[in-house]
């Protein structure tokens, strides 16, 4: 808190009086709001521009990536609306790097430079290094996951033929109890074979193609959508940690592990809340080893009687008027549906233009990026 009150003394002191003379206008809040960002996350400290290339030389890719991220803060919904906003705004346009209107490269350019951004995964080491920065060595209490749906503008794709050759190849399993003597092999779980992988290797396989998802909305309806699905980790603040795309159709508790290991390697937690999605043995287990305390909703899993008792139970403590305590802890949850709403609504979460995988992660960890640094500063201000 003490490195992030000094930069903002140094933004609001120094930086936008000396912005409002240059300038020669007062600066808006979402100018502010923008400036705030830029100085915090450094993101064109991470822009590589080579010394050696073929061809026309690559121009104004650290203005690039400082406009994408004024594109995100303002939650524009295409890059052709931020070339003309740079173009028609001068304040914009300086906090973003040009001087004139006629420096401002082509769509053609910033699409480019786009691609090259989600090749390096920019987005992905910006936001390590401001969590590292800023939340490193500090505890947390709570760590609250979950997903989010992200819909997509691209056909879900297709199991490839050799996939669907080899899955037909393999041997279907016989019905009802096996013969004596018989020995039958058990097919492990992703949750299961998780626990002999690397972090690494969890992450790489997690499914990552666009297809079709479905999960029950709060009111118990089933919703459908085609593209992806975020996981979030959330701190207390809120403030997302770290993230994980899959495809719409992985299960919440098959990123749980890998998602685990990246916030333990970022961040001190003490508790990890989960909804029921998450009530599994293995996910328990291997939030104990990790020094945490799980905190998950129970899951009856079609069992009535565990759901009558659960009923039951919630029933005989409302008479009493008492919450338990990991009830309360629980409540915290809210804070990465929080990131969620924010993420979507202000950050540009329902615009995905791009398609693919690394493209569409991109454009969510540039939106996630300006959320980090709002949450942080909202902790000084």
């Amino acid at each position: 808190m003490e490195k992030l009150s000094q930069i903002w003394f140094g933004i609001q002191g120094i930086l936008f009086p000396f912005l409002e003379r240059e300038i020669e206008e007062p600066l808006t809040e979402k100018l502010k709001q923008l400036v705030r960002t830029l100085e915090l996350i450094r993101i064109e400290d991470f822009v590589h521009i080579p010394n050696y290339w073929h061809g026309q030389p690559p121009k104004y890719r650290k203005e690039i990536a400082r406009s994408f991220v004024a594109k995100t803060v303002y939650n524009m919904s295409t890059t052709r609306e931020l070339i003309d906003r740079l173009k028609t705004t001068p304040a914009l346009r300086r906090i973003c790097g040009w001087e004139k209107a006629r420096q401002i490269p082509h769509e053609s350019s910033f699409s480019r430079s786009f691609a090259e951004f989600a090749q390096n995964g920019i987005g992905h080491i910006v936001h390590k290094s401001l969590i590292d920065r800023h939340l490193q060595g500090h505890v947390v209490g709570h760590i609250s996951r979950d997903s989010t749906a992200i819909e997509g503008r691209e056909k879900p794709q297709k199991k490839s033929k050799h996939t669907a050759e080899s899955a037909m190849k393999k041997p279907k399993h016989k019905r009802g109890r096996p013969k004596n003597g018989e020995k039958r092999l058990k097919k492990l779980t992703r949750l299961e074979q998780q626990l002999s992988m690397t972090p690494e290797e969890k992450i790489e396989d997690l499914p990552t193609d666009c297809d079709v998802g479905t999960k029950k909305n709060s009111k118990g309806y089933k919703e459908s959508w085609v593209g992806y699905k975020l996981h979030i980790d959330a701190a207390d603040g809120p403030i997302p940690v770290s993230c994980v795309l899959t495809s719409a159709s992985v299960h919440d508790s098959q990123v749980a592990l890998p998602l685990a290991e990246m916030t333990n390697q970022r961040v001190i937690n003490l508790y990890d809340l989960m909804d029921s999605a998450y009530d599994a043995p293995i996910i328990r287990e291997h939030s104990k080893s990790l020094g945490h305390v799980p905190i998950i909703d129970i899951n009856p899993r079609g069992n009535r009687k565990r759901k009558e008792e659960l009923t039951a139970e919630k029933h005989r403590l409302d008479i009493i008027r008492f919450k338990r305590p990991e009830d309360r802890r629980y409540n915290e949850r809210s804070n990465v549906e929080r990131v969620n709403g924010r993420l979507k609504d202000e950050f540009g979460g329902k615009t995905v233009r791009v398609r693919g995988y690394a493209k569409v992660m991109t454009h969510l960890m540039f939106g996630i990026l300006a959320l980090t640094a709002d949450q942080m500063f909202r902790f000084i201000t």
